[in-house]
């Protein structure tokens, strides 16, 4: 009788537990039920440069996105993707202007291939947002972009032009054309090269001349991290960009 007590007691013990442990909560929205794929980026960059100009104020940047992707057609490869990503900035020195301490972008667009030539193709928009800032500084901005790509094997190449039909700082119609070329050496480390220039309709308002970007850089991959080590310049004279241009440039990110 009472082996039989104990093991009733026992029971309803286990049971109580089992009934009160907490159980793993079950997600609202299942991620296989959502179409595409979700990936996410984080990285520390020793400064921000943006098309070869500082935007830190020579100071660190913590930088991350988010990106959704998805195939619409495998046949011809094409496919739609949207994103936000953003990061730290400094304008305060340039401006003098206190405000704004965040940059963050949405983008998003269609990528396909062009049969088997080994072209691949990318149309897409960019909206630059600057929380914080006062409205009169008409910081916020519009750029459609467009690419081509081609994988030669040994290495490969992107043209790419932006288009803005009004600049950042309301300092007009911009473009910006880029090449950059791609090697890829052994499994862990990518060697690239890019130059571009940036043409601005009203350089008073913008603060710069029309002027010619390029960099050339390392990555390395390393446990999933990426490292990467670039030498950013300009065809700008110290005088037109001060300190911010010509910079060494270090920054370590991973992608999930």
């Amino acid at each position: 009788m009472r082996r039989a007590l104990k093991s009733a007691v026992a029971g309803l013990a286990a049971a109580f537990i089992t009934l009160s442990a907490p159980q793993a909560a079950e997600p609202l929205i299942d991620e296989k039920s959502l179409p595409g794929e979700f990936s996410a980026n984080v990285g520390l960059y020793s400064e921000y440069y943006f098309r070869g100009v500082s935007q830190t104020d020579d100071a660190p940047a913590l930088q991350g996105g988010l990106n959704w992707s998805a195939t619409i057609d495998k046949d011809t490869g094409i496919g739609v993707y949207l994103g936000v990503w953003g990061s730290n900035i400094d304008f305060n020195e340039a401006t003098g202007v206190d405000g704004t301490t965040l940059e963050i972008d949405y983008y998003g667009g269609l990528t396909g291939n062009i049969g088997s030539t080994g072209l691949s193709w990318d149309v897409g928009f960019i909206y630059y947002t600057y929380p914080g800032a006062a409205g009169s500084l008409d910081y916020d901005f519009v750029e459609a972009q467009g690419a081509l790509s081609y994988d030669f094997g040994l290495a490969s190449a992107t043209a790419s032009l932006n288009y803005s039909p009004e600049n950042f700082g309301n300092s007009g119609v911009a473009f910006y054309p880029k090449l950059g070329i791609y090697f890829p050496v052994g499994k862990y480390l990518t060697l690239s090269a890019n130059v571009a220039k940036q043409y601005i309709d009203d350089n008073t308002t913008f603060g710069l001349p029309d002027y010619v970007d390029y960099s050339i850089g390392a990555t390395v991959n390393m446990a999933g991290f990426d490292l990467n080590l670039t030498w950013s310049d300009t065809d700008m004279t110290e005088a037109q960009c001060g300190d911010a241009c010509g910079m060494l440039l270090l920054s370590v990110s991973r992608s999930f």
